[in-house]
C-alpha cells in the first residue's frame, strides 16, 4: 500500500468502536446484525406492492380546479339593465368569498352569467358550500318584484371531464336518431350501476314531444287564444291525493285526476266554446306526437374502406365521468365490459357502439410504458455499478433502489397522489438521485476493502459508512432543499408538477434510511469477505489530475499558478456568458410547455351570429368530408348546436356553454402515434389553413384546438382591453384584433364582440293594449309560444324523460313574421284581438354582450401561435409595438400591462396580456423564488455542517456552472426551454452541491490526518471521482429514459447536459477554489510533492 493510500483512511481496529462514530456509523453498526433488518426490507417491499395495487391510475394529476357558473335570468331586460342591476351587484356579493381567484361575468339580453373561479387547490365541496352560503345569505340583494329569477348554480371541476365517451350509430339507411336516443337513455341506468361512475349523460337526439301546432285562422274564428289553450292544458294535467275517506272501520285513500298520458288525450281537451258548441284542441291546432324541430345534430364519421372513404351516420354520444379518487383504468374497463355485455340485449344488433374516448386506456398505456422505463432505468443504473464495482455491489445497489422505489410508491399513495404521467416521471427522474446514497455507501465499503483487505466486513462496514455518512446526510438534505420549495409553486402548474418535488424528496429520505439500515446489512451478507487490492479507476485518474492540477497549484512559481487560475476563470466565465446569451439570440426559445403528441384534436366552428342550425351543420359536413381524406384521421364526431363532451381544456375555456345554431365542433381522433409519422401538432398545423379556407367561404371562424400539454388557459395569447366606454372599448378591441391578423404566425384569432346580427323588436303599444283590455304579459306570452315554442306541461307516460306538450306555430309558418302577428289574444270582453294591431315592428341589431373581469369591464381578443416559433410569448411581444400605435378617440395612448389589471379604467384605455404569458410568468416567478429559497437553505445547511461562512460559498460555486451544459444542450437538440427545463436546473443545484460536499469533506478529512494541503486537493479529485462520476452517470441514465417525452424532455436535457458539464468542471473547480481560499492557512504545512 502506498503512503498516499495510507493517508486516505484511518485503519479500523479489530473491534468496531461505535462510540467515536457519527450517527450514520452507529446506525449501520446497530442494524448490521439486527434480526429486524430483513423484516424492515420485507415491509418496504410489501408496502410498495400494496401501493401499486391500490393507487388509482390516471393519465394526468388530479387538480382541484373548482369553478361555478351562476346563471341569473332577467327576462326581457336589456344588456345594460342586466349589467347594472344583476351582474355588477352579483360580482360584488360573490367577491366576498374567500380563496376566489377571479369573478367574471357576461351580461346578455335577459340573462347574466357570473363565473366564480376559485384558487387552485380549494376542495370542491368546501368551495361550493361557501358559494351557496353566500348566495343564500344575500338573497335580498335585489328587490323581489324586479323580475329577476333565482340564481341557478352550475359547478364544474376536473371530475366533470368524461373519461369515456361512446358514439351510438346505425349504419342502415333508415336509421332513426330517436331510436338511438331511446337506446342511450336505457343504457344510462345500466352504466351508472358500474362502480366508480359519477355522471352518465346523453348528448344529441331530437327528443320526443307532443307538438300542438296552432292554426291562427281557426283560433281566430272560434275566439280561442293561446292563453286559453295554455290554461286548459295546465289545468287538465293535474292529479293529487285529496284525503282519506272513512267508511266503517276502513280508510280509503281518495285521489283525483288523472294526468294527461298521450297525444290523443291532449287533442280531446276542450279549450273553449263557440256558438254553443265545445271547441276541442284538435279543432284549432294540429296535435302530433314525435320529434320536435331539431335543436342540434350529432353524427359520427368513420372510414368504411380505402375505396369508399369516410361515411357519416346520425349518432348519439354518451359521456361518462368518474367519481373523485376512483381508478380511471378500472372504471373505464368496467364500463366497456358492461357495454359489451349489453350488446344484442339492451343494445339492438343494428346499433353499433364506437369508443371515441377512453382516458382509462390511455392512462394504462402511459402507466405501463413509464413503468417499463422505470424498470429499464433501474437496470441501467445497476449495470453501471456492475461494470464499475462488480456484480455483488451491483446487486446490492439494485436491491436498495428497488426497496427505495417500493417505499416511495407507498409514501406517494399515503400523500394522496395517483399513479399518473407526472408522478411516474418523477420516479424515473428520481432514479438517478435515489441511487446516489446506495452508490456512495457501497463504493466506500468497496474502497475500504481494498485499503484494509485483512479486516472483516463486520469491522469495515460501520467505519466505511461513517466516513461518508456525514456528507451523505448533508448532500441528501441539500437535494431536498433544492427540490422541496417547488412544491409551493402557485397556480395550475404548482399542483400539476407537485409530484416531482414531493415524491423525489420523500424518495431521497427513504433512500438515505435504506442506505444506512439495509445496504450495510446486504453488503455484509453478499460482498466477498476479501477484496483484492487494485488501483482501479483512481490509479488511472491520478496521472490525469496531476497533470491538470500541477500548473494550477504551482507554488514554486506563484505567479504562473495565478495566471493559470486566472485563464481558467476567464474560460469558465466566458462559457457562462455564452450560455446565457443563447436565449437572447433566439437560439433557445422560451415556452411554458411544448406540445404533446396526442391522438385527438378539436375543430371549433363559430358561424356568424344568427346563422341557422342547418347552415352550421352543412359547414360541419364539408369540414368532415375534408377530414375524411386525411390519412391520419380514424374517425370524428360532429356536434352542431350543442357542445361536445369536454376535456380539461374545454373545462377551463367553458366550451360546455356552447349551445345555439351558430356553434359547432368536431372531435377528431387520430391513429395511434406509433402508427403515423407526423406528430399531432404537425398534423394540426397542416390542416389549419385547409379547414379555415373551407370556413372562409361561409364567413365561419374555424379554430384548430390541440390538447394542451399542461394546465390549460383561455387561449395561448389573450389581450384584455379595459376602458369605461363600451363602444370605444369594442372599437379598440377590433383594432387589436386587426394587429393580430397582420402578424405572422398568429392564428385562430377571435374576440368577444361578434359581428352585428339583425334583431326585430316588437314594441307593444301599451296605451292601445290597456284600452282594449289586453295585458302586455298575454301579448308577450303568445308571441313566445308561437315562435319559439313553449312547453306548457308534460305527459305522464312512464318514460324516463317526460315528453313535453309544446305550443308553437307549424314549422312552415315560423319563418314568416306575418303568421306570427296573425295570432290573436282575447281581451277582457272575450273578443279576439290580432296581435298586429297591438305592436309596432322595429328593425335593429342585436345587443352586444358586456364582459366583466374582477368588476372591471373588459373585451377579449384571443389567438394562438403557429409556425417555426410556436411560443406565444414571442408573438405577444412582437405585437407590442404595433398595438402601442393604437390610440383612444381622445388621443390617449393605449397602455399595456403584464402582471395585473389596470388600477383605474376610467382615465384611459389599456391592454392587459394574459393567457399562456400569465401562467408562464407566475410559474417561472415562483420557480425562481423556489430556486432562491433552495439556495438559501443549502447555504444554511452547509454553514451548520462546516462551521464556516466561506466554505459553503465554495461548495455552491458550481451551481452557475450548470447553465454551461443546460442552455447549449437545448440549443444543440433544438429544444425549447420550458418549465420542466427549469425543474431540471433546480434539481441540478442539489445534485452538484452533493459532489462539492464530497470533495470538500474529503479535503478536510485528509488535511486533519496530516496530508499536505496540495496533495489533499489533488487526491480529493482522484478519490472522489469514482463515486461522483457514478452518481452523475446514474442521474444522466435515469434522465435518458424521459428524453423522448415531448413534455419532460426539457428536464432530461437539463439533467443530462448539466450534470455532464458541471461534473467535469466541479472535479477541478471546487478543489481549486478551496485551494485559493485556504492556501495561506495551510502554507506552512504545504510540502511540494
Amino acid at each position: 500500500m502506498s503512503t498516499t493510500d495510507k493517508h486516505q483512511a484511518h485503519e479500523p481496529s479489530t473491534e468496531t468502536d461505535t462510540t467515536k462514530m457519527g450517527i450514520s456509523g452507529r446506525i449501520a453498526a446497530f442494524f448490521l446484525n439486527a434480526q429486524i433488518t430483513p423484516l424492515l426490507a420485507l415491509v418496504a417491499l410489501l408496502l410498495g406492492v400494496f401501493a401499486v395495487m391500490v393507487t388509482p391510475r390516471e393519465e394526468e394529476p388530479q387538480i382541484n380546479v373548482t369553478m361555478a357558473n351562476v346563471l341569473i335570468p332577467f327576462p326581457g331586460a336589456s344588456v345594460k339593465d342586466v349589467e347594472r342591476m344583476v351582474s355588477t351587484p352579483a360580482e360584488q356579493v360573490l367577491g366576498q368569498i374567500a380563496d376566489i381567484e377571479h369573478v367574471m361575468s357576461v351580461s346578455r339580453p335577459g340573462m347574466a352569467v357570473v363565473t366564480v373561479q376559485y384558487k387552485v387547490g380549494v376542495p370542491r365541496t368546501e368551495a361550493l358550500v361557501r358559494l351557496y352560503d353566500t348566495l343564500n345569505s344575500n338573497s335580498d340583494w335585489l328587490p323581489h318584484n324586479l323580475g329577476v329569477g333565482n340564481p341557478i348554480v352550475k359547478p364544474k371541476g376536473i371530475d366533470d371531464v368524461p373519461i369515456v365517451t361512446l358514439s351510438l350509430f346505425d349504419k342502415s339507411p333508415n336509421a332513426d336518431a330517436q331510436d338511438l336516443e331511446r337506446v342511450a337513455h336505457s343504457l344510462e341506468s345500466e352504466i351508472k350501476r358500474v362502480a366508480g361512475t359519477r355522471e352518465v349523460k346523453t348528448i344529441g337526439g331530437p327528443g320526443r314531444a307532443v307538438m300542438v301546432e296552432l292554426d291562427a285562422a281557426r283560433m281566430s274564428s272560434t275566439g280561442v287564444g293561446v292563453n286559453e289553450v295554455r290554461g286548459a292544458l295546465q289545468s287538465a294535467n293535474l292529479g293529487a291525493p285529496i284525503g282519506n275517506l272513512l267508511t266503517g272501520n276502513q280508510t280509503a285513500l281518495i285521489e283525483a285526476g288523472p294526468y294527461l298520458q298521450n297525444a290523443q288525450e291532449v287533442g280531446e281537451l276542450i279549450v273553449g266554446v263557440s256558438g254553443g258548441h265545445p271547441v276541442y284542441l284538435r279543432d284549432v291546432a294540429n296535435v302530433r306526437d314525435g320529434a320536435p324541430p331539431p335543436s342540434n345534430y350529432v353524427w359520427y364519421g368513420k372510414a368504411v374502406d380505402e375505396q369508399s372513404g369516410f361515411a357519416e351516420y346520425p349518432a348519439i354520444t354518451m359521456s361518462i365521468t368518474k367519481k373523485p379518487g376512483s381508478n380511471a383504468i378500472d372504471v373505464a374497463d368496467s364500463v366497456m365490459k358492461r357495454v359489451g355485455e349489453l350488446k344484442n340485449t339492451m343494445i339492438p344488433a343494428n346499433v353499433e357502439v364506437a369508443e371515441t374516448r377512453n382516458y382509462g386506456a390511455t392512462a394504462n398505456d402511459k402507466a405501463v410504458k413509464l413503468i417499463q422505463k422505470l424498470i429499464f432505468a433501474t437496470l441501467s443504473v445497476v449495470a453501471l455499478v456492475y461494470f464499475a464495482l462488480g456484480k455483488r455491489e451491483a446487486a446490492i445497489v439494485g436491491a436498495a433502489v428497488a426497496l427505495t422505489l417500493m417505499a416511495t410508491l407507498f409514501a406517494s399513495w399515503a400523500w394522496g397522489f395517483t399513479l399518473n404521467r407526472v408522478s411516474l416521471f418523477a420516479l424515473i427522474f428520481s432514479i438517478g438521485i435515489l441511487v446516489d446514497d446506495a452508490i456512495v455507501v457501497v463504493e466506500n465499503i468497496h474502497r475500504h476493502q481494498q485499503l484494509f483487505p485483512h479486516k472483516t466486513l463486520a469491522q469495515l462496514i460501520p467505519a466505511a459508512v461513517d466516513e461518508v455518512g456525514g456528507p451523505t446526510i448533508l448532500a441528501t438534505l441539500t437535494v431536498i432543499a433544492a427540490l422541496l420549495p417547488m412544491a409551493f409553486v402557485s397556480g395550475l402548474m404548482g399542483p400539476y408538477m407537485s409530484p416531482i418535488p414531493i415524491n423525489a424528496s420523500m424518495g431521497m429520505l427513504l433512500s438515505l434510511a435504506i442506505a444506512f439500515v439495509v445496504t450495510p446489512w446486504m453488503a455484509r451478507l453478499w460482498l466477498n469477505p476479501v477484496a483484492h487490492h487494485s488501483e482501479g479507476l483512481s490509479g488511472k485518474l491520478r496521472p490525469i489530475f496531476n497533470k491538470i492540477f500541477r500548473p494550477l497549484l504551482n507554488e514554486q512559481d506563484e505567479k504562473k499558478g495565478v495566471r493559470a487560475r486566472f485563464k481558467l476563470g476567464l474560460w469558465v466565465f466566458g462559457l457562462i456568458a455564452f450560455s446565457m446569451i443563447l436565449p437572447v439570440l433566439g437560439l433557445v426559445q422560451l415556452k411554458m410547455l411544448p406540445f404533446d403528441n396526442k391522438s385527438e384534436f378539436q375543430v371549433v366552428v363559430d358561424m356568424p351570429a344568427g346563422t341557422s342550425l342547418e347552415q352550421t351543420s352543412a359547414v360541419l359536413h364539408e369540414l368532415g368530408a375534408h377530414l375524411g381524406q386525411v390519412p391520419e384521421v380514424t374517425n370524428y364526431q360532429a356536434y352542431a348546436g350543442t357542445a361536445a363532451p369536454i376535456n380539461f381544456n374545454g373545462l377551463v375555456r367553458q366550451y360546455y356553454m356552447r349551445s345555439g345554431g351558430e356553434f359547432g365542433e368536431l372531435i377528431v381522433n387520430l391513429k395511434d402515434k406509433h402508427h403515423r409519422d407526423d406528430k399531432s401538432h404537425t398534423i394540426a398545423m397542416r390542416l389549419r389553413p385547409e379547414l379555415q379556407a373551407i370556413g372562409a367561404k361561409y364567413h365561419a371562424n374555424i379554430k384548430v384546438v390541440e390538447v394542451p400539454p399542461g394546465p390549460p388557459v383561455l387561449s395561448p395569447i389573450v389581450a384584455e382591453v379595459y376602458g369605461a366606454d363600451d363602444a370605444v372599448r369594442t372599437k379598440i378591441a377590433k383594432e387589436v384584433r386587426a394587429v393580430f391578423a397582420n402578424t405572422e404566425g398568429i392564428v385562430d384569432i377571435d374576440d368577444s364582440a361578434p359581428a352585428d346580427a339583425p334583431r326585430t323588436l316588437l314594441v307593444v303599444d301599451r296605451r292601445k293594449a290597456m284600452l282594449l283590455g289586453v295585458p302586455q304579459q298575454s301579448i308577450v306570452g303568445t308571441l313566445r309560444a308561437g315562435l319559439s315554442g313553449e312547453a306548457v306541461t308534460y305527459l305522464h307516460n312512464q318514460s324516463k324523460y317526460p315528453d313535453a306538450v309544446t305550443l308553437q306555430l307549424p314549422a312552415d309558418k315560423q319563418g314568416s313574421l306575418d303568421n306570427l302577428l296573425a295570432l290573436t289574444v282575447r281581451n277582457a270582453q272575450g273578443q279576439s284581438v290580432p296581435i298586429r294591431e297591438l305592436v309596432t315592428v322595429s328593425d335593429t341589431v342585436r345587443e352586444q354582450a358586456i364582459y366583466h373581469k374582477d368588476l372591471l369591464p373588459v373585451n377579449y381578443v384571443v389567438a394562438d401561435m403557429a409556425g417555426k416559433v410556436d411560443s406565444p410569448l414571442y408573438g405577444m411581444f412582437g405585437m407590442r409595438s404595433d398595438i402601442a400605435k393604437i390610440t383612444s378617440p381622445d388621443g390617449g395612448v393605449l397602455k399595456d400591462y403584464f402582471i395585473k389589471q389596470p388600477d383605474d379604467v376610467y382615465r384611459g384605455y389599456s391592454v392587459k396580456w394574459d393567457g399562456e404569458w400569465q401562467i408562464t410568468y407566475e410559474t417561472f416567478r415562483d420557480m425562481g423564488i423556489a430556486y432562491g429559497v433552495g439556495l438559501i437553505m443549502i447555504y444554511l445547511l452547509v454553514v451548520a455542517q462546516f462551521g464556516s461562512y466561506l466554505t459553503p460559498l465554495i461548495i455552491m460555486a458550481p451551481i452557475p456552472l450548470t447553465i454551461i451544459g443546460v442552455m447549449p444542450g437545448h440549443a444543440l437538440l433544438g429544444a425549447q426551454y420550458t418549465a420542466t427545463s427549469m425543474i431540471g436546473m433546480i434539481a441540478l443545484a442539489g445534485i452538484i452541491v452533493r459532489n462539492s460536499i464530497l470533495l470538500v469533506d474529503f479535503i478536510r478529512l485528509q488535511t486533519e490526518q496530516g496530508m499536505p494541503f496540495a496533495q489533499a486537493i489533488i487526491d480529493s479529485a482522484v478519490t472522489r471521482a469514482q463515486p461522483i462520476m457514478l452518481t452523475g452517470l446514474a442521474a444522466m441514465m435515469g434522465a435518458f429514459f424521459i428524453l423522448d417525452d415531448p413534455i419532460f424532455n426539457g428536464l432530461a436535457i437539463s439533467l443530462i447536459f448539466g450534470i455532464f458539464v458541471s461534473t467535469i468542471l466541479t472535479l477541478v473547480v471546487i478543489p481549486l477554489l478551496y485551494f485559493v481560499a485556504y492556501r495561506k492557512k495551510f502554507s506552512k504545512k504545504y510540502t511540494s510533492q
